[in-house]
């Protein structure tokens, strides 16, 4: 049976009619949507390519232009006096620190003092029963007069021995003796006379003054207590408080320009500090060095010495020590913060005068609070960034920023002004 018969043949029969097996037909959408991908991927490479393009063939922004550039704060580079100083941690300590102790051996009658006072030199501190001492006192006067009384009938027996031995009337040998005797009592008297003399020390000991002006200290015994010399704690401690000196350390490598400026007779100032170095507490002066440099670190001792007239430095206190050994002259000066470090080195951002900077190396000097000295590389009148470096390269076109923080406004642009005229 051909194909034909067998068409005629499905198309009579009343019956539901069934489809050969055939392999269905590809749609034909995937090839519609293979090539909107490929409209889409030429798209997006135009827009890449566009705004590559755009981005290289756009002018740079330019100041002049009014459009922003990095804004930077400038300072000039001025002359100025730049002080060297050495900066170093000290303690303040005393001048004298006295332990006021007993010298003889009684009862405390009398406390004189208040604990913290400040007392100046022979002010009374305490005094101790001074009746022993006075009665010893007046026994080594009635000593000293027995023997006194004593020494002057010896001689005159020593006279009137020596006329009789001229005339042969007594033997030489009783003059000898006499002048023996006369010489012992003189002794006596002298031995009466020291003992009249310790007796008065004595009595002046019961009265204990101030050997030195300073502050008290806390007592150290109590009224009524029986006190000697060989008390350990002694009655209070005294501490000097003007002057006073501080001692600090430096490095061995100052050492030769101190001693150059002390042998040409310079008096080297010394400015105390607090412990965070906010706050000035006292000004003086060098006083001495120490004799030998401490080999397990390196430094020396320095001492330097304050009047103190107010008080502010107080013993065994920690404070920030600045040396002042020399000051630099007339030399080019700029802010800390112009200050550069990097690739190159030490540098700084030089201002042109077509608002460009330009990568400068310098050779610094000593530093002086916020300001620091440079050696080379820089004149006076030069013009430095000291502030937005960090967005700043060699030859980058900068907006200089005005004081209050705003930008430089830019260059006003004629033309427009002239058209507004016509």
């Amino acid at each position: 049976m051909d194909d034909r018969t067998k068409t005629d043949l499905n198309e009579a029969w009343p019956g539901p009619r069934t489809r050969p097996a055939q392999t269905p037909p590809k749609p034909a959408a995937p090839p519609r949507r293979r090539g909107g991908r490929v409209v889409g991927i030429i798209i997006l490479l135009l827009v890449v390519l566009g705004v590559v393009w755009w981005v290289h063939t756009r002018p740079q922004p330019d100041a002049r232009r009014g459009r922003p550039q990095p804004p930077v704060a400038t300072a000039p580079v001025q002359s100025g006096d730049v002080d060297i100083n050495i900066n170093a941690l000290g303690t303040v300590t005393s001048l004298a620190t006295v332990t006021i102790r007993s010298q003889i051996s009684g009862y405390l009658m009398n406390v004189a003092f208040k604990e913290g006072d400040i007392v100046k030199k022979g002010d009374l501190l305490a005094e101790i029963d001074s009746r022993p001492y006075q009665l010893a006192l007046s026994q080594a006067e009635g000593a000293l007069k027995r023997d006194q009384a004593m020494l002057q009938s010896a001689q005159l027996d020593l006279e009137r021995y020596t006329n009789l031995s001229k005339t042969n009337a007594i033997p030489r040998q009783q003059v000898d003796q006499q002048a023996a005797l006369v010489q012992q009592d003189q002794g006596n008297v002298i031995a009466d006379q020291a003992q009249i003399d310790t007796a008065k020390l004595n009595i002046t000991y019961c009265h204990i003054v101030a050997p030195v002006s300073g502050r008290l200290g806390l007592r150290q015994v109590d009224q009524g207590n029986y006190v000697t010399p060989g008390d350990t704690n002694g009655l209070v401690v005294i501490t000097q408080l003007s002057p006073i000196s501080v001692v600090f350390t430096t490095a061995e490598d100052n050492l030769p320009p101190i001693l150059k400026r002390l042998k040409d007779g310079a008096t080297l100032p010394v400015t105390a500090y607090d412990r965070s170095g906010a706050t000035k507490l006292a000004t003086g002066t060098l006083l001495t060095l120490d004799n030998q440099i401490d080999t397990t670190t390196g430094t020396l001792k320095l001492r330097a010495q304050f009047e103190n007239t107010d008080g502010n430095l107080f013993p065994n206190q920690f404070v920030n020590v600045e040396l002042l050994v020399d000051t630099l002259h007339n030399t080019p000066v700029v802010p800390s913060s112009a200050v550069q470090r990097g690739a190159p080195g030490t540098f700084v951002y030089l201002v042109n005068s077509d608002s460009t900077v330009t990568v400068r190396p310098i050779e610094l000097g000593p530093v002086d609070g916020d300001r620091v000295a440079v050696k080379k590389g820089l004149n006076v009148g030069d013009k430095v960034v000291t502030d937005g470096a960090d967005k700043l390269r060699d030859g980058i076109t900068i907006t200089v920023r005005e004081p209050n923080g705003a930008n430089a406004p830019p260059a006003p642009n004629p033309a427009p002004h002239k058209r507004r005229k016509q």
